[in-house]
């Protein structure tokens, strides 16, 4: 069969040397032919012509900008996965420019595409540069911020308007649309892309905008350092921040309406080398609160949690963490707790989605309400259970633990490794240890970690290595699981396909849970160190945060390689 190289051998485009040393390349660097003639200095409009004789598809150069309502129709995972950008419509007909014609998955994936937008499809050859220019409009929204912003409407998103007294530089910043657009884009792309944060970075030469899907992060949007102040300013603006402290972190938060519906973002500001860094945490009241089911607490895991709840008092806490999922497990709890009979507090930072009959505050640590404070408050409120959002200091832990003591079901959150590291970090933070055994009901460690896509997952043979390695792990398991746990003949792994392009879509918990026992108790009270707490819950039969994942690894739920990226 022909190849690139003998066309333009046979043109005298290059010698006999060349084509054997592109071919001999190309296979050794496992790297398409067309790639290597161009690295060893061939012109690439002659790879390009040769290529679109080969395979019989006409070849098109790619000037200008293609514009954001022509992107649109291919979203940027599948562009860059696929190595397929769209060029445009010619009579409702989608021109699509491809690398690689001969990849089937990426004809696949565009045949699926053409059926989904309900338009035929046209495909040309592109060069490679062509292509990574493209792929730029989609990162950088073109070298001058407005363009690509411009095919956005301002009515998608309404921006809260200042209540910081005007002056020049928020009168400047307030009214200039590229900027303004700039920040209205940045927030869709977020929402519309499922993004839990958002983080606004200065270099030396560019702002890097990175959005956090499922965990990971993602460089979404790349921007000009000339505009790095104005964007700044006008998130400060939108937060009620001080527009020139530079110096120090600044704390805010904004509601912003987007796509119908009201978003909360919590905003925080850091000085840089470069200048201020701003990272958005963002939270959606649309995504609800979840079932422990759909969050991935399940089997012998589940029933503690649901027995733990049962109690009238005392205090559950769940450690792991930041964005370990810990305050979407508080308020799944809430959920089930959530009655006319009992009246539920909580004090929160800030309060993430809005629970009807469930009496929630905000505190606000610059004017001196904090979480210490607001439990003194909330203790003469007549509560039944107490949510605090997390208990930092030693002195909101003793409060914490005072109310549990007295009556109260105190739901909140500690930050350490595990559910083992508990008791330690409460002692360490100054509650006396004979306190702990009679309040502490449950410590609940949890992570999250991404789940595959059912549709495009990839079988792997349990064999040699992978089965030592699960086999080691099943021997580890309790003894009640062990009877119910069998090593299957095959597990699965991420795939990219048309509908699922990284293989992964959303995330599940996996957790670990440890309850309160007379033989805890005499660990806590006489030698509470780590290794006999850790020995106390194996002989409750506690299913670690490993063991739980790899349950789910077995079940075909989650890949080996996204559990390993979280526990260890």
């Amino acid at each position: 069969m022909r190849s690139i190289a003998d066309l333009l051998l046979v043109k005298g485009i290059i010698d006999d040397a060349t084509a054997r040393r592109a071919k001999q390349d190309a296979r050794s660097l496992e790297q398409d032919i067309d790639e290597v003639l161009v690295n060893q200095g061939v012109p690439e409009e002659k790879v390009l012509e040769a290529k679109s004789e080969l395979f019989g598809i006409p070849a098109r150069a790619v000037a200008g900008s293609v514009g954001y309502e022509t992107l649109k129709y291919i979203s940027e995972e599948s562009a860059r996965h696929y190595q397929m950008v769209p060029l445009g419509t010619e009579e409702g007909v989608l021109e699509v420019g491809m690398v690689r014609p001969e990849n089937l998955e990426a004809r696949e994936a565009l045949q699926f595409i053409s059926s989904n937008i309900d338009m035929p499809f046209k495909i040309f050859l592109i060069s490679r540069t062509d292509f990574n220019n493209v792929l730029k409009e989609y990162q950088g929204l073109g070298g001058e911020v407005s363009k690509a912003i411009s095919e956005f409407g301002e009515q998608e998103v309404q921006l809260p308007e200042s209540r910081v007294k005007p002056g020049k530089e928020e009168i400047n910043v307030s009214e200039d649309a590229p900027i303004t657009k700039t920040v209205t884009v940045i927030l869709r792309h977020a929402v519309e892309g499922k993004a839990s944060d958002i983080h606004i970075e200065p270099s030396s030469d560019q702002l890097r905008v990175r959005f956090r899907v499922d965990g990971v992060l993602y460089t979404s949007i790349l921007l000009p350092m000339n505009v790095h102040e104005a964007v700044i300013s006008r998130i400060k603006i939108m937060t009620n921040m001080k527009i020139d402290e530079r110096r120090k972190p600044q704390d805010g938060r904004f509601r912003a309406r987007i796509d119908k519906r009201d978003v909360d973002f919590r905003v925080s500001t850091f000085p840089t080398y470069y200048g201020e860094k701003v990272a958005l945490r963002i939270l959606d009241p649309d995504i609800g609160i979840k079932s422990f089911e759909e969050l991935g607490i399940e089997g012998a895991n589940l029933e503690k949690v649901r027995e733990s709840l049962k109690r009238p008092f005392g205090m559950i806490l769940i450690t792991g963490p930041t964005g370990s999922g810990k305050s979407t497990t508080l308020y799944s709890m809430l959920k089930v707790l959530n009655d006319e009979k009992r009246n539920i507090v909580s004090l929160e930072d800030p309060v993430e989605y809005y629970v009807e009959g469930i009496n929630q505050s905000q505190i606000r640590p610059e004017i001196d309400y904090t979480f210490a404070s607001g439990l003194r408050s909330i203790l003469r409120q007549d509560p039944d259970v107490i949510m605090v959002g997390e208990i930092r200091d030693r002195e909101t832990a003793q409060l914490a633990v005072h109310a549990a003591l007295t009556g109260h079901l105190v739901l909140s959150t500690l930050h350490t490794n595990d559910a083992i590291g508990v008791i330690p970090r409460l002692i360490d933070m100054g509650v006396d240890p004979f306190l702990i055994p009679s309040t502490l009901v449950m410590a609940m460690g949890q992570r999250l970690v991404r789940t595959l896509c059912p549709e495009s997952r990839k079988p792997i043979e349990v064999v040699d290595r992978i089965s030592k390695m699960l086999e080691e792990e099943l021997a580890a398991f309790p003894a009640d699981i062990k009877k119910t746990a069998s090593l299957p003949k095959t597990i699965y792994e991420a795939e990219s396909s048309p509908t699922c392009p990284k293989g992964t879509r959303g995330r599940l918990a996996i957790i670990e849970t440890l309850l309160m026992t007379p033989e805890l108790e005499q660990i806590i009270l006489h030698e509470p160190s780590e290794v006999k707490i850790a020995e106390e819950g194996r002989r409750q039969n506690m299913v670690t945060m490993r063991q739980d994942g790899v349950l789910k690894v077995l079940r075909g739920i989650i890949g080996l390689e996204e559990l390993f990226e979280v526990v260890v």
